[in-house]
């Protein structure tokens, strides 16, 4: 590959002298709390340890909403790399995941990066979010990036983009949402699987504060103590359904003008209204 690598304000770049239109990387205010182990391993895994080395490209496994995606954002940012997130789904094709051509103003053709091939480029981190719901074939347009070559062959393009030396990449996979079998050649270079379980009480009620720091402290409580019941029967609620649950709650009760005369009834209503009749089974 020859270009000149582009900073993060460059929206443009040559390669073998076609042009490619760049993504921009996604910002949010995520943070890491707790599970300090699983950050760790990510980024040990990431890590280059001598000039032959290459780095590791983990998969995160663990149910919906557990903070899979966090926990990679979180791991870029602290060794300083901008984050490109790509939302895999059933229908995914090899041209999405690389560079796709669309019809620019002039009726000519122009090629867009993904923010796979973006990351790639630019030297950032690339999260591939929910890529067991990807079919073999978009697998397969991965293999030679995952594995020593380090690099995409796009054939819309015709082009070969090698990854830059500060790529690094990770993929989420959800423990109960696969659609597709991953093929045995990929299994073997998503490695090491990093396993995110349900958070203890305390970091729960730590990570709805971060979250929603308006909402009153009896909500808080409420909510982590129907999470850790729905835990303890391994039940896929997760932080994200206790914050949905929280926020509506708080929603509520503003509407009624702050009455908290009945805030145990509106959190019950919240708790079915999120997560259907079923899950009052775990409040006490």
């Amino acid at each position: 590959m020859t270009c000149n690598l582009p900073s993060e304000h460059e929206s443009r770049i040559k390669i073998q002298g076609v042009e490619i239109a760049l993504g921009f990387p996604d910002e949010f205010k995520f943070q890491w709390i707790g599970q300090k182990d699983v950050l760790d391993q990510l980024l040990a895994a990431w890590m280059v340890i001598d000039k032959d080395d290459i780095p590791l490209n983990p998969r995160l496994i663990g149910k919906p909403g557990v903070g899979k995606t966090t926990l990679a954002y979180a791991a870029a940012k602290k060794i300083d790399r901008s984050v490109y997130i790509f939302q895999c789904t059933m229908d995914t094709r090899p041209e999405d995941l690389l560079i796709t051509p669309v019809i620019d103003q002039s009726g000519g053709i122009r090629y867009v990066a993904s923010a796979l091939v973006t990351a790639m480029i630019r030297g950032g981190v690339c999260i591939l979010d929910e890529a067991n719901r990807m079919s073999e074939k978009s697998w397969a347009s991965l293999a030679p990036l995952l594995d020593t070559r380090r690099y995409i062959e796009s054939i819309v393009a015709g082009l070969k983009v090698s990854a830059h030396p500060d790529f690094r990449i990770c993929v989420t996979m959800n423990d109960d949402a696969s659609t597709f079998e991953i093929p045995e050649y990929i299994h073997s270079r998503l490695q090491p699987q990093i396993f995110l379980e349900f958070p203890e009480a305390e970091e729960e009620r730590r990570i709805l504060r971060e979250n929603l720091p308006f909402v009153d402290e009896y909500i808080m409580e409420y909510v982590v103590n129907f999470l850790q019941r729905a835990h303890g029967s391994n039940e896929n609620y997760t932080i994200r359904d206790g914050i949905n649950v929280a926020r509506y709650a708080a929603k509520r009760i503003k509407s009624l003008n702050g009455n908290k005369g009945n805030t145990e009834n509106l959190l019950r209503e919240a708790i079915i209204m999120t997560l259907g009749d079923e899950a009052m089974s775990y409040v006490e």
